[in-house]
C-alpha cells in the first residue's frame, strides 16, 4: 500500500509526449443522446422491484448494501453496462469500498472531516460512499446517477436501510438524489455554477455556493467522458479548498480509460494536484488506486 505520493506523470519536460486533448477522442461508437437530467424525490422510491440487503465489512465497519436485479430494473439481461444507456450503477464495484476505506483512513489520520460540508457522489450506484458521508454528519449529500431507475430502486433504498441503521438523529443530513449525464446535471445541482469558474480570478464567488467535497469511484472508465466529468468537477468543486476522492483502476482494459489518462488530462490544465491516498493490487494484473485532487 503506498500513501501519500504526489503524481508526476513525466520524469522530465523532454520525455512528454505530444498529449494536447486528442488522446480523448474517442474511437467508441455514437451514442444515443443522453436522458435530460432530473431531480429524484426520496418518496419515488421503488416498490416494484424486489430488493433485498446484505452486510459489507470494510475492515470494521459494516454498512448495508442492496441486490435488484438489472432485467427487473431496466428490462436489461444481467451486464456490467450498455453505453448511453445504463452505466454500471446497479453493480456495487470494488473501487467504491476502496474509497470508503480510503476515507475512514483519511479521517483517523487527522486528513479529513465531513463534518457540516456539503458532499457531492458522482455515479453513485449504490452510494456507499455519500453513505459514509452521511454518517460521520456531513450536512448535504447529493447523490448523482446516470439513471434515474438506479436511484429509484437501488440508491434511496440502500440509503435509507443504512441511515435508518446507523444514522445519529441529531446529525441527520439533508440528502437529495439527481440523475442525467455529466455534461448536463450541473443545471440541476444546488451547489454547481453554470460555467467553468475562472481559475485566475478571485476566488470568493467559488466559496460562496460549491461542494466541499466530491466522491467519485469507478467513473474514469470511458475516454469520450472523461472531458465531461472533468468539467462538471470544474463547475461543482470549491474554491480553494474543495477536495476530490476518486477511485479507479489504473486502466480499465478494452475501453481505454484509468486513473493515469485522466491524471495526464489534470496534470496538462496545471490547475489541480493529485495526491495517491492508497493503492490496492489484488493480485490481478490491473492495480487500484484512490486519489485526491485539490487545487494548487
Amino acid at each position: 500500500m503506498a500513501t501519500n505520493t504526489s503524481f508526476q506523470l513525466f520524469s522530465s519536460s523532454n520525455d512528454k509526449p505530444n498529449l494536447g486533448l486528442g488522446f480523448l477522442e474517442s474511437s467508441e461508437p455514437q451514442l444515443p443522446p443522453p436522458p435530460p437530467p432530473v431531480e429524484v424525490l426520496s418518496s419515488e422510491v421503488s416498490s416494484s422491484v424486489k430488493y433485498t440487503v446484505e452486510p459489507v465489512n470494510l475492515d470494521g465497519l459494516t454498512l448495508l448494501k442492496g441486490r435488484v436485479s438489472t432485467k427487473d430494473v431496466l428490462g436489461l439481461p444481467n451486464s456490467d453496462l450498455v453505453p448511453g444507456i445504463y452505466e454500471g450503477g446497479l453493480k456495487l464495484w470494488e473501487g467504491s469500498l476502496d474509497l470508503v476505506k480510503a476515507l475512514r483512513s483519511e479521517i483517523q489520520n487527522g486528513c479529513l472531516s465531513f463534518e457540516g460540508k456539503r458532499v457531492l457522489e458522482l455515479g453513485c450506484g449504490h452510494g456507499l460512499p455519500g453513505i459514509f458521508a452521511c454518517l460521520e454528519s456531513a450536512a448535504e449529500v447529493h447523490f448523482q446517477d446516470f439513471n434515474a431507475e438506479v436511484l429509484r430502486c437501488l440508491t434511496i433504498p440502500n440509503v435509507n436501510a443504512n441511515l435508518l441503521e446507523k444514522a445519529k438523529p441529531e446529525t441527520v443530513s439533508e440528502v437529495r438524489f439527481f440523475a442525467g449525464d455529466w455534461g448536463a446535471i450541473h443545471q440541476l445541482l444546488p451547489h454547481a455554477r453554470e460555467s467553468e469558474i475562472n481559475l485566475t480570478s478571485s476566488s470568493e464567488h467559488g466559496q460562496a455556493s460549491a461542494y466541499d467535497v466530491i466522491l467519485m469511484a469507478e467513473t474514469i472508465y470511458s475516454i469520450s467522458a472523461q472531458r465531461n466529468l472533468y468539467g462538471l468537477i470544474k463547475k461543482c468543486m470549491n474554491q480553494p479548498n474543495g477536495v476530490v476522492y476518486l477511485a479507479g483502476k489504473k486502466h480499465y482494459f478494452g475501453v481505454g480509460g484509468g486513473t493515469r489518462q485522466f491524471l495526464s488530462m489534470l496534470e496538462k490544465e496545471g490547475v489541480m494536484a493529485a495526491t495517491l491516498v492508497t493503492e490496492v493490487a489484488d493480485g490481478s494484473s490491473n492495480v487500484r488506486e484512490v486519489w485526491k485532487l485539490s487545487y494548487k
